[in-house]
């Protein structure tokens, strides 16, 4: 009987403490809402900017820019309220209003996550999505642009095409990336080889800091400047604008795809490309996939190994230069296609050169689904036996794809401390790994399948550490605890995206960021003060 009272009062004990709790909850929401409001300047509808649980856009903004399904249906927590800022003032009241209720930030530009951490976590926060930062002014004078964080990279090309045939921008391939997370993390394309990341090409920015300050280059000063050119700016604050130096192209650039399964002699010729990719004259960029294909009518698979290229010049100049360095391809006239720069875009955005540009201005990215994604640097060719026991366990999965980057070129010329993103020298090409799936179901399995791949990789890539790149992210690399990790213990991943840069980064933190507001489960630690002993 006794025994049964005790439990009767521990119920109800715990009942008590849970209303409690969601008392004080609700409380905390209702004042932010109310801290919110009093600190922005009502140009806009103040439901157009902060939605709640309860408004009708909620579901459909947050879904958005959702592109990997593995995150719709998770046990994460999604965002208390969602602010769409139209301006930095409207971020500066979010994370002064969140800071002082105890709400944890997230940032969205693009959707792009690999991992979600834009835009679900464990603990209570409120989203900021920057979708509507996406204003673009390009000065072709001064061969500069000011970006939103929120616009994609598909929407700066196509901005540039508009003032300039004979500029552009070193960044990614897929044009609904949005630019925040992408220069952040470093970002490369078809002409990194010639001109660096386009975290290389940031010449200032402008951040909402952990303080509510609005900072740019010059009142953030150079350490904070160099910690979000690929150390992941969400990790310091906020940043809503870029400022990009741009490039040139020619008027007339040269596109090529040449496939061959492993009848055809797809592996040796891999084995090759292996050995001159990161060699090749900097105009000229020439990666590999490696992909399951059906070899006969009767459905039989093999592997598939697509040589792709960009050159910055015409054909006439490409052809000498692959008869010099790769003869083996077989490279032909006919097998190349002439272009200016914006049309490669569009070739390697999955459209037709002829499409029109319009296209570029879609944020409706063209994969939607189930994925996993992992990275490797290599730094010796893989050998022939490696390739073989590769190409096996590919053939499992149908739906596996490898993409290999060749670096080189600029990327070996730039000091790997530079900037935060240290895989420059030494790495003849990067390993990208994907999968994906189109049922729920089918998760566990595929995600257990990536997880052997990279296993055996490992005697055939980077090591001590195996390093991995930060836009890819990874959580299977370690994670932090809710946010909060010492630094030894976010080395463990940290180190693998950074290198040597990541005690840098700790300081930056530390000295920016001191009580950690800015957090997800693979941010930047605080460094912990060292206590004085007498």
């Amino acid at each position: 009987m006794e025994r049964s009272n005790f439990s009767m009062r521990l119920l109800l004990l715990i009942l008590l403490v849970s209303l409690a709790r969601s008392a004080n909850s609700s409380s905390s929401h209702e004042m932010f809402l109310q801290c919110f409001s009093s600190h922005i300047q009502h140009s806009k509808s103040y439901s157009e900017v902060i939605l709640t649980r309860n408004s009708s856009a909620y579901s459909s903004v947050l879904q958005s820019s959702i592109r990997n399904f593995r995150f719709l249906n998770t046990s994460t927590l999604e965002p208390q309220f969602i602010i769409t800022p139209f301006n930095e003032f409207e971020i500066q009241a979010a994370i002064v209003c969140a800071k002082k209720y105890d709400m944890q930030i997230r940032v969205r530009s693009g959707g792009h996550d690999y991992e979600g951490l834009s835009f679900l976590s464990y603990q209570e926060f409120v989203l900021i999505d920057l979708a509507e930062l996406n204003s673009i002014s390009v000065e072709i004078e001064n061969e500069t642009a000011w970006i939103g964080a929120g616009a994609s990279i598909g929407e700066l090309y196509y901005r540039i095409a508009e003032k300039s045939k004979v500029h552009g921008f070193p960044a990614g391939t897929c044009p609904t990336v949005g630019v925040g997370g992408h220069f952040s993390g470093g970002g490369f394309g078809t002409i990194f080889r010639k001109y660096g990341l386009a975290a290389d090409n940031v010449i200032d920015a402008r951040i909402v800091d952990a303080n509510g300050r609005i900072l740019d280059r010059e009142s953030m000063g150079e350490d904070l400047f160099w910690a979000i050119r690929g150390g992941g700016a969400a990790s310091f604050g906020v940043v809503f604008s870029w400022k990009v130096r741009l490039v040139s192209v020619p008027p007339t650039v040269t596109v090529f795809n040449i496939e061959k399964t492993l009848q055809q002699g797809a592996s040796n010729l891999l084995h090759k490309w292996q050995s001159i990719g990161d060699k090749l004259h900097e105009d000229l960029f020439l990666h590999a996939t490696i992909a399951v294909a059906t070899s006969s009518p009767n459905g039989t698979k093999t592997i598939q190994v697509s040589f792709v290229s960009l050159f910055l010049g015409r054909a006439e100049e490409l052809l000498p230069m692959m008869q010099d360095s790769f003869p083996e391809l077989g490279l032909m006239r006919e097998n190349c296609s002439e272009m200016s720069w914006i049309q490669s875009v569009l070739y390697f955005g999955g459209f037709l050169p002829s499409d029109s540009l319009d296209v570029l201005l879609s944020r409706t990215a063209q994969f939607k689904g189930f994925f996993k994604g992992k990275s490797d640097y290599v730094k010796e060719p893989i050998s022939e036996t490696g390739l073989e026991g590769l190409y096996k366990r590919l053939l499992e999965e149908e739906t596996s794809m490898l993409i290999l980057t060749p670096y080189g070129g600029r990327m070996s010329e730039i000091s790997d401390s530079e900037t935060p993103f240290p895989h420059r020298s030494g790495n003849i090409f990067e390993i990208q790994y994907i999968i994906t799936w189109d049922v729920e179901e089918e998760t566990e399995k595929n995600l257990k399948w990536m997880t052997t791949l990279y296993a055996y990789m490992a005697p055939y890539v980077s090591n001590s550490p195996r390093a991995a790149y930060l836009n890819y992210r990874d959580l299977d690399l370690g994670r932090n605890n809710y946010g909060n990790t010492s630094f030894a213990k976010a080395s463990v991943w940290g180190l693998k995206y950074f290198k040597n840069n990541f005690k840098r980064l700790a300081r930056v933190k530390t000295a920016t960021d001191p009580s950690n507001f800015f957090r997800n489960e693979q941010s930047i630690p605080v460094l912990q003060r060292k206590r004085n002993l007498k």
